[in-house]
C-alpha cells in the first residue's frame, strides 16, 4: 500500500473534526501528489507529541526556522511506510528519544495552518508518542532546544495549536 493509500484510509476512519478530515481528503484527491514537499498547493504531513504521562509532561522542540515551541514532525519522505511510520520517525529524529511508542486509535488531531512560499499550506496529522521510562533527549540539527515542559507550562510558551494537541491527547490517556 502505498503513503497515499495510507493516508486516505487513515482520514476516513478519523471520526473527529469531520470538516476537516472532509478538506483533507478533497485535498488529496485533487493532488495524487499531495503527500510530498514538492505540492505547493499544500500537503500532508506527520507530527506527534512526545509525553511522558507518568511524570505529567511533554517534550517541545523550539523550532529552527519558525521559532516556536511545536510538537515534533514534518514532511513524509519516500521510505515512509504509513503516516504513523512518519510521525514516528520525526519524532525520534527530532527528539533523540528511542523506544518511543505511539499512542493506540490512530491520529489525535488534524491542524490545518499556512506555510511561507513556495508553499502554501500543511495538512498536519497529529499523533501523540509515549517516551519510555528514563527517556533522554538529544537535541537535533532541526532545532534550537529541546526541552520537557510541565503540562499547565505548555499555554506560557506554545500557540494554540499545540494546547488543542496536549488536551486531544491528554484526553485519550
Amino acid at each position: 500500500m502505498s503513503l497515499y493509500d495510507d493516508a486516505v484510509l487513515v482520514l476516513k476512519s478519523y471520526e473527529d473534526q469531520t470538516d476537516l478530515r472532509q478538506a483533507y481528503l478533497d485535498h488529496l484527491a485533487a493532488h495524487p501528489d499531495g503527500m510530498w514537499k514538492s505540492c505547493h498547493s499544500g500537503h500532508v504531513t506527520a507530527s506527534a507529541l512526545v509525553i511522558d504521562p507518568e511524570k505529567g509532561r511533554v517534550l517541545l522542540t523550539l523550532h529552527k526556522k519558525l521559532r516556536m515551541w511545536l510538537q515534533m514532525g514534518g514532511h513524509c519522505e519516500p521510505e515512509d511506510t504509513s503516516l504513523e511510520a512518519a510521525a514516528l520517525r520525526e519524532a525520534t529524529e527530532e527528539s533523540g528519544i528511542t523506544g518511543l511508542t505511539l499512542l493506540p486509535g490512530g491520529p489525535v488531531r488534524l491542524d490545518r495552518h499556512p506555510i511561507p512560499p513556495p508553499c502554501h499550506c500543511h495538512y498536519d496529522v497529529q499523533y501523540a508518542v509515549l517516551a519510555p521510562p528514563g527517556a533522554v533527549q538529544e537535541i537535533s540539527d532541526e532545532s534550537l532546544d529541546l526541552r520537557w515542559f510541565a503540562y499547565d507550562e505548555v499555554a506560557a510558551v506554545a500557540d494554540e495549536s499545540v494546547l488543542r494537541l496536549l488536551e486531544a491527547t491528554r484526553a485519550r490517556l
